[in-house]
């Protein structure tokens, strides 16, 4: 089979997601296709040199609804000719647009892709596509739906993490996401966001808080202990569907929680032909990719599942990587990603998460095997891992290997 090789990976900072954010002027489409552009540039690409643009993104209503692929194509300076295809696998869309983009590749299906995706969060509010899973009795009767925050929660008191080891997670996320950028860890992938008169808007992911403390996010209330434990009830939905839990522990909020940003990312996908006919020189090889079924009620503990899936179906075990990005879309999935498979801390999330900086939900995934890619460059080691909890139970996986 051919091998598929990552040439390239970009992303924009991430901006605060609300209206006094740094990106919130800026449509889903522009900010696309400014990224579309800066692969092409950056890689010295014609317009039609890729055979399609597969671009992740959650929430597809208004702006980012009807294609926003081929909107983002048309708006950039790719050719017309270069079609586009939207996809939304919850959080793990980026990774499964990249995962779709080099498993085509590897079949044969054309030399190269752009792959990736985009949410404006503070522009196009997350859950305002109306999901059947939580607006529809029928569906939320059979699943046992709760939130996502109480389905952290869950984790949390099935097994056995406390508020202080959360808290303490999250602070160790702010601290090592303010050193990346104090040692310019992200250089080689960002791009700067500018307007139509070169002036630029954002540069830097404007989320972080490198100030935090664990005395900062004691003084925190737990954001869903009211939802949890009043009307609608969510706790005893939860306990009906697991009744060896007495009770449900509330330790997550907004401090160990991911945060509403907006951002991009873009990942160019290539076989060796490709790479030879454009005069590049591959960084990485996709050695294998993965997704699975999970629980629809805790949710969120498919980072474990698939990653033993994708270590099974490669012939690899956990002591072959070297490196780990697992979104930390709430503490408690990283905490139990870590306990489930004995990891040292220090392999995981090495430049900070999603609770430094932020998770726009139809990127991250490709954010982080970008970011996964250049820290194993940057410390000259060779396999990483990247993963994702996804809404509704579900788990994405990657393993890249540097060549």
């Amino acid at each position: 089979m051919t091998e598929a090789y990552i040439y390239d990976a970009a992303r924009t900072p991430r901006g605060k997601g609300r209206p006094d954010g740094g990106l919130h002027e800026v449509t889903s489409v522009a900010l696309s296709a400014r990224l579309l552009n800066a692969v092409k540039e950056r890689n010295g690409l014609e317009g039609h040199a890729v055979e399609d643009v597969i671009w992740g993104n959650v929430t597809q209503v208004k702006e980012q609804g009807g294609c926003l692929a081929r909107s983002a194509v048309l708006e950039s300076d790719l050719d017309e000719s270069i079609p586009g295809l939207a996809i939304n696998r919850f959080c793990a869309s980026g990774m499964e647009a990249v995962n779709l983009a080099a498993n085509q590749v590897k079949g044969g299906a054309g030399q190269a892709y752009i792959a990736g995706g985009v949410e404006m969060m503070g522009r196009v509010p997350m859950g305002s596509d109306g999901a059947a899973i939580a607006v529809d009795p029928s569906l939320t009767f059979k699943t046992y739906f709760v939130p996502q925050g109480i389905s952290a929660d869950i984790i949390a008191t099935e097994y056995g993490f406390s508020r202080e080891e959360a808290d303490a997670l999250a602070v160790e996320s702010q601290r090592r996401a303010a050193r990346a950028w104090q040692e310019n860890r992200f250089a080689k992938s960002i791009v700067p966001v500018r307007d139509q008169n070169g002036l630029t808007i954002l540069d830097r992911d404007e989320y972080l808080r490198p100030g935090t403390t664990l005395e900062d996010l004691a003084k925190l209330k737990a954001s869903f202990k009211e939802m949890g434990e009043s009307m609608p009830g969510f706790d005893k939905v939860a306990m009906l569907k697991y009744p060896h839990l007495d009770r449900i522990e509330h330790i997550h909020h907004a401090g160990n929680s991911s945060g509403i940003v907006d951002g991009a990312a873009a990942v160019l996908i290539g076989n060796a032909e490709f790479g030879k006919a454009h005069g590049l020189k591959p960084r990485a090889r996709i050695r294998a990719t993965a997704k699975i079924g999970t629980d629809p009620t805790i949710m969120l503990t498919g980072p474990v599942p698939v990653t033993e899936k994708i270590l099974r179906d490669s012939g690899m075990a956990i002591s072959d990587i070297d490196l780990f990005e697992v979104n930390e879309a709430f503490a408690s999935v990283v905490l139990r990603f870590m306990q489930a498979f004995q990891v040292d801390p220090g392999m995981v999330n090495v430049n900070g998460g999603a609770i430094a900086l932020g998770h726009p939900l139809g990127a991250t995934g490709a954010i982080i095997i970008g970011t996964l890619l250049d820290e194993l460059e940057r410390q000259d080691k060779t396999v990483g891992l990247a993963t994702l909890c996804i809404a509704s139970g579900m788990g994405a996986a990657t393993i890249i290997e540097r060549v």
